[in-house]
């Protein structure tokens, strides 16, 4: 462990949670102590907490109330000092449109269809369908046609518009941190299994993710070799799911990777050192 010297300069870091949650999600319980071991020292608060302005860095981890005060929350993450993940890629993230983004891009993606409230739902007759909020994350998967219509349209009566994808496909789901691949899950019977994940699929991957600069963390949905959904704001990054080594190691990974981050920032321990 590396001990805190009074002579460093400690850079003021926050995990942001939501006013649900300030202390963030059990799955997050430890990155408080990783990040201490490194040498850095953390602490949780709501996003909305005025003394997230005094913070050297915030990253983001349980901000789950943001899609119903997307502008206050926008502007807020423009106003921090300095946000993982950065600003711009979190105004990108927040809707799910930004799949027609990588398409264009060349990424392999599985496309969808909005239905905004009032519309009429068409929903594809083979395959598995997926229903999540446009603006947001929470991806319902469906075998049965009845349930899916039912949900949506408790989405809509809520007011919300949806995006509806379908494929038959094996779901991966690939964590980067750092912008390396870190660990991987296979969705069986809509719960999470750690896995091990083909290198072609962590080169799709690594695509959907390529343009956007220096990330911190990432979770990226695949359905075979195509790109359901990518989360870059808030997203759980499955600790509690793995073995204890691998949890350790990820967890190691995550502080390293906020340790480059801090150097990058100028915000380094020893950045600031006196004379």
């Amino acid at each position: 462990m590396k001990l805190a010297r009074p002579d460093t300069f400690h850079p003021r870091i926050v995990l942001a949670g939501c006013p649900r949650n300030p202390a963030g999600e059990a799955d997050d319980a430890g990155l408080v102590a990783a990040l201490r071991r490194r040498g850095l020292h953390a602490r949780w608060l709501s996003w909305d907490d005025p003394e997230t302005g005094g913070a050297h860095l915030v990253i983001l981890r349980a901000t789950h109330d943001y899609p119903g005060r997307l502008e206050e929350f926008l502007t807020w993450t423009r106003r921090v000092q300095n946000l993982l993940n950065p600003p711009a890629v979190v105004a990108w993230n927040v809707d799910r449109r930004y799949l027609g983004d990588l398409a264009q891009r060349g990424v392999p993606t599985l496309p969808g269809e909005v239905y905004a409230p009032g519309d009429q739902v068409r929903l594809p007759q083979t395959g598995r369908v997926f229903v999540g909020p446009t603006v947001g994350t929470g991806t319902k998967r469906f075998s049965d046609r009845f349930d899916a219509h039912t949900y949506i349209a408790e989405r809509h009566e809520a007011g919300q518009s949806v995006f509806v994808q379908s494929g038959v496909a094996e779901e991966t789901v690939l964590v980067f941190i750092g912008g390396k691949p870190s660990h991987a899950f296979t969705a069986v019977d809509n719960a999470l299994h750690q896995g091990d994940a083909d290198f072609e699929l962590w080169d799709v991957g690594a695509a959907a993710l390529a343009d956007l600069g220096d990330l911190l963390y990432a979770r990226v949905h695949l359905l075979g070799g195509r790109v359901l959904e990518v989360q870059l704001i808030d997203p759980s990054l499955g600790w509690l799911r793995l073995d204890a080594d691998t949890r350790g190691l990820a967890l190691r990974g995550f502080a390293v990777a906020v340790e480059s981050a801090l150097e990058r920032l100028g915000l380094g321990p020893f950045s600031h050192r006196g004379p």
